[in-house]
């Protein structure tokens, strides 16, 4: 408990480390609840980042938030920010819809860009961003889609903990409980790129082709809630579906932005429901080798669990489940069965401390790319590409349209 409060305090409060003489500068596009902790909190233990501007609509707004966050330059608006020569990585955290523009704009202007998730409204959006020249070649910006939690020890522990061939299952699931997302946010607007798979789908969809390794072959089923009548009915506010990959293994997701429902009983329908995300990975049954009768065989299944798998840094646990059987080859008749159990922890990676909250560890790879140095977990284009496709063609599976393109594509 005292190592989980430590830890904890550090991660929210960390001690300023002083920065370099040229640190990267970055500039905030607009003035979100998530900058804070995923770009200013993250720069205070980072010697070569320093949050220099913000830019928003509203200047009154945009120079209180800059205040709040000591955040020395404030621009009227996100071009004057682009165009800020002093200014040489933007983060981009505007609403879905708005992503494509103003990412092409600031790789227009040599700006490198951290990108939120999803990286655009569709996938025609992806393919024409990521493969634009602005980002193609070695002296071209770097520009990274932000699924932070790829990069922290945690995560990375886990993929080596599955055995990719022989995957029968992989199940992920996320849930925001109900009152967190406003039903009249920007994330319930259709024509801002909204919906559940949108927001909080990315998790739970990159974890399953992450765990796969690969891409998969159809979108067997896709099912979804739509907001309250009288709100944007082409909106998602709950989604589930199932994919086939190349191995014939199945991978599910259930996604929910505004969970409710009876937890424990009935009479807590229509309270938010709480629980922890977490991906399942269900693997083949084999039969290893054992000094047992000819007629008998000995079979090992294994799962593999990971609770908390988005801010692991917080509190996360990977549960390891082989359950043995030794049993008849011909009649199948169970001799004797049993389960043994593990679990592991990775807080700490190879740089960095326990503290370093995904974000943190996001921010390192996105410096040592634009250093030119090298790193490890990393998100490319075609990645990114990939996934915005699979959201395209769960909406396309569930009958809802895909999201649409503000500026015209």
């Amino acid at each position: 408990m005292l190592g989980f409060l430590r830890r904890n305090y550090e991660a929210w409060y960390p001690t300023e480390t002083p920065k370099q003489s040229d640190p990267i500068r970055i500039g905030l596009l607009g003035t979100s609840k998530i900058a804070p902790v995923a770009v200013i909190l993250a720069a205070k233990t980072h010697p070569e980042v320093f949050v220099a501007a913000v830019a928003g609509r509203d200047v009154k707004r945009t120079a209180a938030y800059a205040k709040k966050y000591r955040i020395p330059i404030v621009h009227k608006d996100y071009q004057a920010l682009l165009d800020d020569p002093a200014i040489d990585a933007i983060y981009n955290p505007l609403p879905n819809g708005l992503h494509f523009e103003w990412t092409i704009k600031a790789l227009q202007a040599g700006k490198h860009v951290l990108l939120e998730k999803p990286s655009v409204s569709n996938s025609m959006e992806a393919r024409k961003l990521f493969n634009s020249p602005w980002v193609s070649g070695p002296d071209k910006p770097v520009l990274l889609e932000a699924l932070h939690y790829a990069f922290h020890p945690a995560w990375q522990k886990f993929l080596t903990l599955i055995d990719r061939e022989n995957i029968a299952e992989a199940h992920a699931s996320m849930i925001i409980p109900k009152g967190i997302v406003p039903l009249y946010d920007f994330r319930c607007k259709f024509d801002l790129a909204g919906g559940c798979l949108m927001d909080v789908g990315p998790y739970p969809l990159s974890c399953i082709r992450m765990v796969f390794g690969t891409e998969p072959e159809e979108c067997v089923e896709a099912n979804h809630r739509k907001l309250p009548p009288g709100l944007d009915q082409k909106i998602d506010q709950a989604f589930s579906g199932k994919w086939r990959f190349p191995n014939g293994g199945i991978g599910t997701i259930n996604a929910d932005m505004i969970a409710d429902g009876g937890y424990f009983t009935s009479m807590l329908d229509g309270f938010p429901t709480v629980a922890c995300p977490k991906v399942e990975v269900k693997h083949r049954e084999v039969v290893v080798e054992s000094d047992l009768p000819s007629d008998q065989e000995h079979v090992v299944q294994q799962t593999v669990v990971m609770w908390h798998f988005t801010l692991p840094f917080v509190w996360h646990r990977i549960d390891i489940q082989d359950n043995h059987a030794v049993r008849g080859k011909t009649d199948g008749k169970i001799v004797k069965d049993w389960v043994e159990t593990s679990f592991v922890k990775e807080y700490r990676g190879k740089v960095g401390t326990d503290a370093w909250t995904t974000y943190r560890h996001q921010l390192e790879v996105f410096v040592n790319k634009i250093r030119k140095r090298p790193v490890g977990a990393w998100i490319d284009g075609s990645d990114s590409i990939k996934q915005m496709e699979m959201i395209d063609g769960a909406y396309e599976k569930a009958g809802l349209a895909v999201r649409p393109s503000i500026t015209g594509v």
